[in-house]
């Protein structure tokens, strides 16, 4: 199974990496994935992302292997952007390939809460010539506890 991690200052396309993702895959049978982009509620003008190098891969690999583990998947690609990001602009591309779609969505949906709530990364907000820096949700934590092993 093939895992593209990138974290970059950069945008992406998302038609490509979703072709990337797929390319030779004969058993891919669904793709899901999820794009989030800065939205601009609350006043908010622009967002600046940072993370640890090295640490932030390491910690998402380990997400992906827990996901690889759950489900059958045929590939994933998780790009994270950083730096300062307006609004409108893409932030994070989560895509999964599996053979059926069932598991492909859970396995979307499990990356993306866990990301929220575990990978190292620290947001900084901008609204009104303010910047802030933006402290961990309580309904974020909510959503991936439910992914918790008994």
């Amino acid at each position: 199974m093939s895992a593209n991690i990138h974290i970059q200052s950069e945008d992406f396309d998302v038609s490509d990496e979703i072709e990337a993702l797929t390319a030779e895959q004969t058993l891919t049978g669904a793709v899901a994935s999820f794009v989030g982009y800065v939205r601009g509620d609350g006043g908010l003008t622009a967002m600046t992302l940072e993370h640890y190098p090295n640490m932030t891969e390491h910690e998402i690999a380990h997400i992906v292997a827990e996901a690889q583990s759950r489900w059958p998947l045929t590939g994933t690609t998780i790009i994270h952007r950083i730096g300062r990001l307006a609004v409108g602009e893409r932030i994070v591309l989560v895509a999964v390939a599996s053979a059926h779609r069932g598991a492909a969505f859970a396995a979307c949906e499990f990356l993306m809460d866990y990301l929220k709530t575990r990978a190292p990364f620290w947001k900084q907000e901008e609204r009104g010539g303010k910047s802030e820096w933006v402290e961990a949700k309580t309904s974020d934590d909510a959503a991936a506890e439910r992914w918790r092993k008994s």
